[in-house]
């Protein structure tokens, strides 16, 4: 059977059509809301941004989302987990500062913002999955302990998973610090000969993995937990992952703890994913800068299927003209795969899809309702 995936493009806007409007329209046109009970106590997921970062979602995107919640008179909180490397949301003081930074105020966004795992990462809660990789997952507390939840996804590019959709946000921004670290633990990065040994990736090596000797980076693979921070931060490309022996597990990692978050509010129709395919940039929000959009703004996808909503996302993306000046170098035909197109990057993203499929996250196959 296929999974109903709702879509509003971006045309035929004006005055009483703007895009805050489309977001109320395709919200009731799904039936977002059923999800939602009286007196529920609704996470919000979403990414706030690294500071430097300004392709996430625009607060008021967001408010129009809280607004909606409220209506059914569910208690909403904005919530995400922190992040296992050094910057502006490593613990949930720096993180919420940074949020207010970008924009999360409560006088924009009318609702608390509560960080899920707690001041350091510790907030953690062991779920029994029982899949290929892991036995258990270790899911963030106030999302594992939410009523119900709203996932608000920034669909773009990521370095080691290729795609960022809701899976990525449900796998990784549901996790606790060492739930993150599972997911990346069998990914490590080779440093090419062409390094300046600059030791700017130490500064950002989250375990101290990193030396500079003569002018070169080592990496003590012993000590790499392989979470790629290091490849997203060298000025000059020098490090890079090892996709042909690493990808699939990644992903495959990365969806069995997309399970582990919302396998049982999905049993109980108490998740609903909402996927903004507008700023595609080729990396993910967690970088401190953004690059250019690979292909124009495309639309809001609504679903309570996550893998079924990211395919249908990948399929509306692959069917734009890719825009030329940007890190799509490859691929800009309409039909073309847009993410394999990305400078330096080849990464099969259909293992998620797939592998979602295999586990029970959700189906390929999908029937895509315009509204």
């Amino acid at each position: 059977m296929k999974s109903k995936v709702y879509f509003t493009g971006l045309s035929n806007m004006g005055k009483g059509n703007n895009f805050v409007k489309k977001i109320e329209k395709i919200f009731d046109a799904s039936d977002a809301g059923s999800i939602l009970t009286d007196g529920d106590l609704t996470a919000i997921k979403l990414h706030f941004g690294e500071p430097g970062n300004t392709a996430y979602l625009h607060p008021t995107f967001v408010r129009k989302i809280v607004d909606k919640v409220k209506e059914r008179k569910a208690s909403p909180f904005l919530t995400d987990s922190n992040t296992l490397y050094f910057g502006g949301r490593d613990n949930s003081v720096n993180h919420l500062n940074s949020a207010i930074k970008n924009g999360f105020a409560y006088a924009v966004v009318d609702a608390p913002l509560i960080i899920a795992d707690g001041l350091r990462g510790k907030n953690t809660i062991r779920v029994r999955i029982s899949k290929k990789h892991f036995e258990d997952v270790l899911i963030a507390g106030e999302i594992s302990q939410s009523d119900s939840m709203v996932v608000l996804s920034h669909v773009k590019g990521h370095d080691l998973a290729g795609f960022g959709g809701a899976v990525k946000n449900i796998a990784m921004g549901c996790a606790s610090a060492a739930g993150k670290q599972q997911q990346h633990s069998t990914t490590k990065p080779v440093i090419e000969s062409y390094c300046i040994g600059c030791k700017r990736c130490i500064k950002w090596c989250p375990v101290t993995a990193i030396t500079v000797e003569e002018k070169q980076a080592k990496i003590d693979y012993i000590k790499c937990i392989g979470c790629g921070e290091c490849i997203a931060m060298c000025p000059v490309n020098a490090i890079k992952p090892q996709w042909s022996t690493d990808e699939s597990s990644f992903q495959e990692r990365m969806v069995e703890y997309a399970y582990g978050a919302v396998a049982d509010k999905m049993k109980n129709d108490k998740v609903i994913f909402i996927n903004f395919v507008i700023n595609v940039t080729p990396n993910c929000d967690c970088k401190a800068w953004s690059e250019a959009p690979i292909v124009p703004d495309v639309g809001i996808l609504v679903s309570r299927d996550p893998v079924a909503i990211d395919k249908a996302s990948c399929d509306l993306i692959n069917q734009q003209i890719g825009n030329k000046n940007t890190l799509l170098t490859t691929n800009h035909e309409k039909g073309k795969n847009k993410f394999a197109g990305i400078q330096d990057r080849n990464i099969d993203i259909n293992i998620q899809f797939e592998y979602g499929k295999e586990i029970g996250l959700g189906n390929t196959d999908y029937e895509l309702i315009e509204v």
